[in-house]
């Protein structure tokens, strides 16, 4: 194929050397139990910026001529793009315009400031805010720095194959999220080249799976909505050079549910110690919920991003306690008089249950004016910890509603 060569990623290797860390590959011993496979994580979570983003961001700036560099640059970027293009332009000096779409998490929004770049806030998802940043560039002059669809930029995040490669030769499958498809065209690129016998998958969220369905109609497809939590692959278009390279190198697109990537969150948190936003657990989340059928083979799943905020860090990991059996809301009600609450304290505390909080309600207007609503949650072992603990309630000749 001469969309790009394998010269073109190498060229990329050298121009990034001393910029980007050589984020390590990492054996996980809980996950390869989990999969019945040999999983490594590669961990460009834990890159400079929190995102593999850095490479194509800096790779294409090195590729403008000094003119260029003098008019500064402008990206548009769900987030780990622009604080690639931020930091890459910073280290060259030149003036970055970064335009996010309104809904950019703060996190992010903070960090692409933090790295000197002008901030633009437009429109509710990446592809109205690219129409934004073209608009910005033809009134300023900037050089546009695509997200994605450019062979600078796609040659700049193929590094990850390169290191791949090098630190295991002998990977069977190699995964990589996919959004706009610039990382999974890069990686497959320089893994397909230098052997053809590793299979390569690109990982989509169901509800952002804009390349999925280019795969089965033939030509890049646009999505009239996308709603996910994995922002950073929240893409309605792909380009229309990844997806040609994407058609060429890579073997199979699979796509996880919502609840999928959360739970790889927790899990890569609770398991791993590792904050992986959630793009960037779409990878391990396909692996564990068998998107991908086979045992025994040694599977790289790039991480690619950490780039979370901490709100929905606690929606998850309240979530995932719930769904664990590791916590459990209840509300009953009590005869409003001294030692009531006392007495179903006490029969909790005999369960081996930990109270977390505790409202004690007497004006509701639901029940009777003798009698109060306490609404209870308690941190629990598992769900066979949560059913005897709502037996024991009940012999006990407590009525109670669980309300998670």
């Amino acid at each position: 194929m001469d969309l790009i060569s394998l010269d073109d990623i190498k060229n990329a290797e050298k121009n990034l050397k001393g910029v980007i860390k050589k984020t390590e590959l990492d054996w996980s011993r809980t996950f390869s139990k989990m999969s019945g496979n040999e999983i490594y994580l590669k961990l460009e979570n834990l890159q400079r910026t929190g995102s593999f983003k850095i490479r194509g961001a800096y790779n294409k700036i090195c590729s403008l001529t000094d003119e260029e560099k003098q008019n500064g640059v402008v990206a548009a970027s769900a987030g780990n793009h622009a604080q690639g293009v931020a930091l890459a332009a910073a280290k060259m000096g030149i003036k970055s315009t970064i335009v996010m779409p309104e809904g950019a998490p703060i996190a992010k929004i903070n960090a692409t400031q933090g790295y000197g770049a002008d901030v633009i806030l437009k429109g509710e998802s990446y592809d109205e805010a690219h129409k934004e940043e073209e608009r910005f560039s033809c009134e300023n002059g900037a050089v546009i720095i695509p997200a994605f669809n450019d062979i600078d930029v796609i040659a700049g995040q193929g590094t990850i194959g390169l290191e791949i490669l090098e630190d295991l030769p002998d990977v069977d499958i190699v995964i990589t999220p996919v959004g706009g498809g610039g990382l999974l065209s890069g990686v497959a690129a320089a893994l397909k080249e230098l052997n053809p016998d590793i299979k390569v998958i690109g990982v989509e969220a169901a509800n952002a799976a804009c390349m999925a369905e280019s795969m089965k109609l033939g030509c890049p497809a646009h999505l009239k909505n996308v709603d996910t939590i994995a922002d950073g692959i929240a893409v309605k278009y792909p380009g229309e050079l990844t997806y040609k390279i994407i058609s060429e190198y890579v073997d199979e697109i699979v796509t996880v549910e919502e609840e999928e990537i959360a739970h790889a969150i927790s899990l890569l948190m609770e398991r791993a110690k590792l904050i992986v936003e959630g793009a960037g657990a779409t990878t391990l989340a396909a692996v564990l919920n068998n998107k991908i059928k086979v045992k025994g083979k040694k599977i790289a799943a790039v991480l690619s991003g950490g780039n979370i905020d901490l709100d929905i860090i606690s929606t998850i990991i309240d979530r995932g306690m719930i769904k664990a059996g590791r916590r459990i809301s209840f509300e009953t009600s009590l005869y409003d008089k001294p030692g009531a609450l006392r007495d179903l304290l006490d029969v909790i505390s005999r369960t081996g249950a930990n109270v977390i909080s505790v409202v004690h309600d007497r004006l509701t207007p639901d029940i009777s004016l003798k009698h109060a609503q306490v609404q209870v949650t308690l941190e629990t072992k598992n769900e066979d910890h949560v059913k005897d603990i709502l037996t024991t309630l009940e012999n006990n000749n407590y009525r109670v509603k669980r309300t998670r």
